[in-house]
């Protein structure tokens, strides 16, 4: 009864009907399957979804190893073949030579010698392994591990904190890539790493890194890094000036211990201390390093003639581009002039610069020809590489009216000409002389002489302005010119060479020039790749009114504002210059055989104390033009010096129909005087001109750059009469010749 009665309770099993079940089961189904049945269904539910994630991981990491194979596949084909790599040669040497081959300087981005890893202190190498590449000997070129941890860093620092390149992935992309810092070049860096690891072993990885990686100021290679930053080789380099070389790799431009020794010190404390962590460097050898830092040592190489190295830099690209070899480039320079420039200059400047107010100053120098002979572009290289010879746009001043009077003779003048010295409005500017003092008619040769600017305006307003800017720029004057009647006291910026360019016409007979450095240039081999060719602008001055100019600047150097400036046993001729304010202090001058141009003021642009043209500049100019001078047999200057008289003595008159007054000159006419009695009409129209369009500058107080007749020329006051100066004392040469 208990039996049936049990039976008649017991339920199906799962799945199968009532009536069904197997015999033999009865305990089992009683007692063990519903219990069994509800452990399985949680389990399930519990494994379900690990298994889902487990499974979609799998799938997800086979797509994307699959797309980032794909992806490294392409870039790779961007790549040239791998079998065809091979580590790029050095870059070429450029080697400047003076004009006898003497080596003035090497440029290029070759740094030093490379060096041989075994050759260095063990410390030197070990040094960029501390800071840069910890793992470098255990890895294949690639560290997971690196670039996890910038990975990481960089997102906690919110930002590019660090980067995770080995030293193997910085030496590819120092000799295969760009510097871009995208995905791509990632990498294609990533797999010229791992080919770079295949084909060479650590320490030729290594020696090739040091010797080709950039160090700053210029500097490739760890040897021309110690040459450039302490005086020395690799070989010789100490503990704390390896730590200084390694922390460069971080800011080569930031750190270099020249510029930012600070900086380059606290980091060369982080190398060291990286250095002890690896156990490269003992406890003892770190304290010794911290407590004697390195020191980096003046640039040696501060001489001028890196000014004219970069200049020749500067042109080569245009002369010949690109450069895939050695070459040696033959310079128009002389080595002995270019030292007899800078030691003029820089001695001068040492001597007088502060009493004057002046911090800088240049000088560039060529022959009649173009040929740039010396070129100085400041006061010491090694505090300023800026080019003020070259570069450096400052007002001429009165060093410009040579242009003013050469477009007086071009219509019509000569140099004993009379024009009025005494003061001048036009529409409410009033230009004065630098002395205040008025001396009524005076010649052309006097006025210029003396550089009175009242005559200066008058003949400049005579003449238009847009004729005197078209004869500057017909003489080599590139810079644009205001057509303004301040153009006539030399308001318009231009460059020391250009001025001194447009100057050896005067010096070569009325000849165009263009400055020219680079003589010649070869390749190691000997093969020749340029050869400077003689060529010119063509004729730009009329033989006749070359010789008026030399005689009214020659007297500028005889009874003028330079009278400092004579050079024994030659015939020399120039112009002084000071701009407004003493901002600018200027003397070019010139001989048969050389052109010389000198500038002082100051970068700022701030006033000097009274620097004039007719004082340091002259000095300069002097004892630079004695120098190069010595030894050479003295030539007249060509054209010779102009008279104009008639066959009975008397002074002509000009064609504007001023009494044509005797000049300073009472001497009779000499073997190197002209004598002329009907000079030629003067024809500017049949000279090479070449037209600048450039747009007038506005003038507050002028608007035209159209001649104007003198009868026209507006005066002020009782003209000859004399004003003294109002502000300062002067001795008398000095309130007479300011320049």
């Amino acid at each position: 009864m208990t039996k049936r009665k049990t039976a008649e309770r017991r339920e199906p099993v799962f799945g199968q009907p009532p009536g069904n079940q197997p015999p033999g089961n009865k305990a089992r189904i009683d007692e063990n399957v519903p219990r069994r049945a509800g452990r399985s269904r949680v389990t399930r539910k519990r494994r379900a979804p690990v298994a889902l994630l487990l499974y979609w991981g799998m799938i997800a990491t086979v797509w994307t190893g699959m797309a980032g194979a794909g992806v490294i596949a392409y870039q790779a084909t961007k790549l040239p073949p791998i079998d065809a790599l091979a580590v790029p040669k050095r870059p070429p040497n450029i080697a400047i030579l003076d004009e006898t081959g003497v080596l003035l300087a090497n440029r290029g981005d070759t740094g030093g010698a490379a060096v041989r890893i075994v050759d260095l202190p063990p410390y030197l190498p070990k040094a960029f392994v501390a800071i840069e590449d910890r793992r470098f000997y255990s890895h294949l070129g690639i560290d997971p591990q690196g670039i996890l941890r910038a990975l990481i860093r960089n997102i906690t620092g919110g930002g590019m904190v660090q980067g995770g390149s080995t030293l193997t992935q910085q030496l590819a992309k120092n000799l295969f890539l760009t510097q871009e810092r995208t995905v791509s070049r990632k990498i294609q860096e990533a797999i010229l790493a791992l080919w770079l690891e295949h084909k060479y072993s650590k320490n030729q990885i290594l020696e090739l890194y040091l010797n080709r990686v950039y160090f700053g100021s210029g500097a490739y290679g760890v040897e021309a890094a110690a040459q450039k930053y302490f005086g020395h080789g690799a070989r010789s380099v100490t503990l704390p000036e390896a730590a200084v070389l390694a922390g460069l790799m971080k800011a080569p431009a930031r750190l270099a211990p020249n510029r930012n020794p600070a900086g380059a010190s606290e980091r060369a404390s982080q190398v060291i201390a990286a250095m002890v962590q690896e156990g490269f460097i003992t406890d003892a050898m770190a304290m010794l390093a911290l407590a004697h830092p390195a020191q980096a040592v003046r640039d040696r190489n501060a001489s001028s003639v890196n000014y004219a190295a970069d200049f020749v830099m500067d042109t080569l690209d245009d002369t010949i581009g690109a450069i895939n070899e050695d070459i040696a480039v033959s310079t128009t320079l002389s080595v002995s002039l270019q030292a007899a420039a800078e030691k003029a200059l820089t001695e001068e400047l040492d001597r007088k610069g502060a009493a004057f107010g002046v911090g800088q100053g240049a000088l560039v120098a060529l022959a009649p020809d173009g040929a740039v002979k010396a070129l100085v572009g400041g006061r010491n290289y090694a505090d300023s590489q800026f080019d003020r010879a070259a570069s450096a746009k400052r007002q001429p001043g009165s060093a410009f009216k040579a242009f003013v009077y050469l477009a007086a003779l071009e219509a019509g003048l000569t140099p004993d000409s009379v024009r009025e010295d005494a003061p001048i409005n036009v529409k409410g500017w009033q230009p004065e002389n630098y002395s205040r003092d008025y001396f009524g008619p005076v010649t052309l040769t006097k006025a210029l002489a003396l550089s009175l600017n009242t005559v200066a305006v008058r003949l400049g307003l005579e003449v238009g302005p847009k004729a005197i800017v078209r004869v500057a720029h017909r003489l080599g004057i590139a810079s644009d010119l205001s057509a303004n009647p301040s153009i006539a006291l030399g308001t318009s910026e231009v460059t020391p060479l250009e001025i001194v360019t447009a100057y050896a016409a005067f010096a070569n007979g009325g000849i165009g020039v263009q400055p020219q450095i680079i003589a010649k240039v070869k390749t190691a081999s000997g093969k020749l790749l340029y050869q400077r060719k003689g060529a010119s602008n063509g004729r730009v001055i009329d033989p006749y009114h070359v010789a008026m100019m030399n005689t009214m600047m020659q007297e500028t150097l005889l009874t003028g504002t330079a009278r400092k400036g004579a050079v024994p046993g030659w015939q020399a001729a120039g112009k002084t210059g000071t701009s407004q304010d003493w901002r600018d202090a200027w003397f070019i001058g010139y001989t048969s055989h050389l052109v010389a141009a000198v500038w002082l003021g100051n970068d700022d642009n701030s006033p000097t104390k009274k620097a004039s043209g007719g004082n340091l500049p002259v000095e300069i100019w002097s004892r630079f033009m004695r120098a190069a001078h010595q030894g050479v047999t003295p030539q007249p200057l060509p054209g010779g010096i102009w008279r104009d008289y008639s066959p009975d003595g008397v002074p002509m008159a000009d064609n504007n129909g001023w009494p044509s007054l005797p000049g300073l000159f009472g001497a009779p006419a000499t073997s190197q005087t002209r004598q002329v009695a009907t000079p030629p009409a003067p024809q500017p129209e049949n000279l090479p001109i070449q037209h600048n369009d450039a747009a007038r500058a506005a003038s507050p107080v002028y608007d035209s750059g159209a001649p104007v007749p003198p009868a026209d020329i507006p005066n002020a006051g009782v003209p000859g009469q004399k004003r003294r100066a109002q502000s300062g004392k002067q001795n008398f040469f000095d309130s007479l010749f300011g320049g």
